[in-house]
């Protein structure tokens, strides 16, 4: 099929602009308006090129807006549903260490979302196929695609964060999930304690897989079965924290044996567990002990302090911005790394040893 240009003066194949705008009945400058800034256009009016546009098969060329209007200075971030979801509290970190080293080298953070339904996922496809944005880095989540528009098509450079997608092509930042809730289980091990609750979060979520791995693993260095480590959660997502650890309390108190050690994969469910334990009268830690992952500053103000496996929020905020740097640079797109920081245990009064351990 031979090449066209339409009134922005991409070249593609295919249907253009004026074909969408007239199988919607509207102005091209009006469909131009709707896929650049969405906000500009009444809804109804939206949602008629929205299904002209997929009918036809219509997908912008983000590559070449750009290099109409001039290259972007802003980066979008793209969470994974909320400011706490997908890796509770360290997320506002995690902006703050991003937006500090894009300042440094002149360019703008844009947060695309703040939610994951579907009209934040063509929101966030609008910024990026409408050459608002010059690159996106994407928070412990996968690609929004929403009618066969997909964020890897857009023509970016994408980092992702937290989450390790390089097998899919994206350089990617993240931490030891498994090394270290496999460093910690095992310290638990040498204190003395034999049996575990484990806090989960959503089943089959990049980080819990990785965190009970590390789980499991200790135990068997240890010459233990993976029965001595009772789940609890699995259904709701990290967002939910809170909710998790209050539940897993409930399941605690119907244990007939009791663990004497706990393993919270995030700060939230820890917290939320140990106040509902000391409400039933036990003593954190000489009846249980407990640590968590995350390393959230309010760990240190809670009774007793709680230890944590502290993510490198600082560190992998400027790693993923030098990658994303480093792609918006290369003229050829290179092969995906994954870079792992390490994360590192704050030890508190928290963890001791079993006192009623058989």
């Amino acid at each position: 099929m031979s090449k066209n240009k339409d009134m922005l003066g991409e070249e593609q194949s295919g249907p253009l602009m004026a074909d969408v705008a007239r199988l919607a009945g509207v102005a091209i400058s009006t469909v131009s308006r709707a896929l650049a800034n969405p906000g500009r256009v009444n809804e109804k009016t939206r949602a008629k090129i929205d299904a002209a546009a997929k009918q036809l098969g219509y997908t912008p060329n983000a590559m070449a807006r750009g290099l109409r209007v001039g290259k972007s200075n802003i980066i979008m971030i793209v969470l994974p549903g909320s400011l706490y979801y997908g890796a509770s509290q360290v997320i506002p970190q995690v902006l703050q260490s991003i937006n500090k080293s894009l300042i440094q080298d002149g360019y703008n953070l844009m947060i695309a979302n703040l939610g994951r339904d579907e009209i934040s996922e063509r929101h966030i496809l609008d910024l990026a196929f409408g050459g608002t944005v010059r690159g996106a880095i994407i928070l412990s989540s996968k690609l929004p695609e929403v009618d066969g528009r997909s964020l890897a098509n857009a023509g970016l450079p994408i980092v992702s964060m937290l989450l390790d997608m390089s097998d899919a092509g994206l350089p990617s930042v993240v931490t030891n999930d498994r090394e270290a809730v496999r460093d910690v289980t095992a310290d638990l091990i040498r204190l003395g304690h034999r049996r575990f609750l484990y806090l989960a979060g959503p089943e089959g979520n990049y980080h819990d897989v990785e965190r009970y791995g590390g789980v499991v693993e200790a135990l068997e260095a240890a010459g233990l079965s993976e029965a001595a480590v009772v789940r609890s959660g699995g259904k709701l997502d990290y967002q939910h924290g809170f909710d998790i650890g209050l539940k897993s309390a409930d399941d605690f108190a119907a244990l007939t044996e009791k663990p004497t050690a706990v393993i919270a994969t995030s700060d939230d469910m820890a917290i939320s567990f140990m106040s509902q334990m000391q409400h039933m009268g036990l003593k954190i830690p000489d009846d249980l002990s407990i640590v968590s992952f995350d390393g959230s500053p309010v760990c240190a103000f809670c009774s007793p302090p709680l230890s944590t496996i502290e993510q490198p929020v600082e560190d992998m905020g400027q790693a993923a911005v030098a990658l994303l740097l480093a792609a918006i640079g290369q003229a050829e797109k290179q092969s995906a790394v994954c870079k792992v920081i390490r994360s590192r245990l704050i030890l508190r009064e928290s963890m001791a040893v079993p006192k009623n351990e058989a």
